[in-house]
């Protein structure tokens, strides 16, 4: 809000509408740094409601599904892998609620909050990385639901399973039935986000309860089928690990989970921007997370558990975790065809929300007068598709050094976030400047970079790589916290005792470091 006696160039120009939403662009905003997709939103809408059904749309994929079968085949007791989720999963809740307030107390998305700590211009740092870390992943999505796609096809025509080889109908490590699916994925998932963040929140408020309803239904039916005495929370084979390698894993099991979801957590700005208050954030998020995650969980290893007595184990004796392929195993037409497409649908959720808005937005953040957030999203779609995801992910070797790289990169971008709006800024933001090109704006630094931010990331990253190329498997486990604590220490030391003159080109008078936003006319 303006204070009375505000200069001219300070008032706002009318509400500009995009399909992120409603945002309103001051005459002052440099055009280097504003779009209407990154500017302050007009009005903050979404409820507690909306936050919840984005973390339901979040977790209820086959990848989630997955991932909470795996937490209970560690070789621990079921009340072990139970507390570690717990454990895990309100960890993860503290530090989106910590994300969550610079975004949605400026109305501005992630990659906007990111010029608080690493300057106006070397903000496209995290951006960037975030980016394209996003496109892997949403790269992988696509092809895990258009798998779904593929057995539908089959189950109908079985005359298309000669397609479905890669020897005889292949093209870059894809067969044809599978390159149709995953055009097709590619395709709706495109329309769905073209649509605009209405039609998104719309798609996650109704995908994460429906999702639920067909979740509970398949566990019903395969419990009824199994009968109680066959469901089981312990998932693995074996005795049961005691002693330290209980403790160990039951550690591992709670670092699984907070890099499980480290890169929707990075860029929860997104979302909570649109939070009618913080409140509902807050409230959104306790529900989604600590209570939805441990229901979700339970459900799946009940199904799982059944799963594995009326459908039996594959071909390698292994208890089968993938939802698509359980409900295709199923003797039951409807059955299967409900639950496949379901599970893909969810899996849709959860690419847009987690993968599809967030390149949008940080690609944007890169040239805000060139790429709009539709054509950032593209890029990114586009992008998915380059990259041959399915060679990736049919790769283990592969995908455990990109998912411990990924976290070792993620942890330091989080790490001076967190430091810089809670340490130093001390949750101050003014909004103005961070669309300012001026060089006495407080988010200028040293030619709009702050070089504090930027040593304290590529310090932290290389360490987690680091441990990623020359350490163990299980101190690879724990990267992203090593890179988020690294970065949190790095920044908030150099901070504090490296000379303003070598941050900032004009250094701020030391009465007004730690000045409050309610002293500065452009506020939020």
């Amino acid at each position: 809000m303006l204070k009375s006696g505000a200069a001219p160039s300070d008032i706002a120009e009318p509400t500009r509408a995009s399909a992120a939403g409603e945002s309103v662009i001051k005459l002052s905003y440099d055009q280097r740094l504003t779009n209407e997709d990154l500017a302050p939103l007009k009005k903050q809408t979404w409820t507690w409601y909306n936050i919840f059904a984005f973390w339901m749309s979040d977790i209820h994929s086959v990848g989630g599904y997955v991932f909470a079968g795996s937490l209970f085949a560690l070789g621990i007791t079921a009340w072990q892998v139970l507390i570690a989720l717990l454990v895990g999963i309100v960890f993860v809740n503290v530090l989106c609620n910590l994300v969550a307030r610079p975004s949605q107390q400026a109305g501005v998305p992630y990659p906007v909050t990111t010029r608080i700590a690493f300057g106006v211009r070397g903000a496209n740092l995290p951006a960037i990385l975030r980016g394209l870390i996003a496109v892997a992943w949403y790269g992988i999505q696509t092809y895990l639901a258009s798998v779904a796609f593929g057995l539908l096809a089959i189950k109908f025509f079985p005359s298309l399973a000669k397609y479905d080889s890669v020897g005889d109908y292949g093209f870059l490590g894809l067969s044809a039935l599978g390159w149709a699916g995953f055009i097709l994925m590619w395709i709706l998932q495109a329309i769905v986000f073209w649509n605009g963040m209405e039609t998104i929140r719309k798609f996650i408020d109704f995908c994460g309860p429906a999702v639920y309803v067909v979740m509970i239904a398949l566990a019903g039916y395969l419990i009824f089928k199994a009968g109680w005495s066959n469901v089981s929370l312990n998932l693995s084979s074996g005795p049961d690990k005691s002693g330290w390698a209980a403790v160990s894993a039951s550690i591992g099991a709670v670092a699984l989970v907070v890099s499980y979801f480290s890169g929707p957590m990075l860029n929860f700005g997104d979302f909570s921007r649109y939070g009618k208050s913080y409140e509902e954030v807050k409230k959104g998020n306790f529900l989604g997370l600590p209570v939805n995650f441990l229901f979700f969980s339970l459900l799946v290893v009940c199904t799982v558990s059944a799963g594995a007595t009326v459908i039996g184990r594959d071909e390698n004796g292994n208890i089968i975790t993938d939802p698509v392929h359980i409900v295709d195993k199923i003797d039951n037409t409807t059955a299967a065809v409900l639950g496949v497409l379901t599970f893909a649908i969810a899996t849709i959720g959860i690419n847009i929300v987690a993968n599809f808005v967030s390149p949008a937005f940080d690609f944007s953040n890169v040239a805000p007068t060139k790429i709009s957030w539709r054509m950032g999203g593209m890029i990114a779609a586009i992008g998915s598709v380059l990259i041959t995801p399915w060679n990736l992910f049919n790769n283990p070797s592969a995908i455990h050094y990109t998912l411990d790289t990924l976290g070792a990169v993620i942890g330091p971008l989080f790490g001076v976030l967190i430091a810089d709006f809670y340490l130093v800024k001390r949750k101050e933001i003014v909004v103005d400047d961070l669309f300012s090109m001026s060089p006495t704006s407080r988010y200028w630094f040293r030619s709009g970079v702050n070089p504090v931010a930027v040593v304290a990331t590529v310090v932290a990253g290389a360490v987690g790589v680091a441990v990623v190329v020359g350490g163990t498997t299980y101190m690879s486990s724990y990267t992203w916290f090593i890179g988020a604590g690294l970065g949190f220490v790095l920044y908030w030391l150099g901070m504090r005792y490296v000379p303003q003159s070598l941050i900032h080109d004009n250094p701020p008078a030391p009465a007004n470091l730690g000045r409050s936003t309610a002293d500065e006319s452009a506020t939020r």
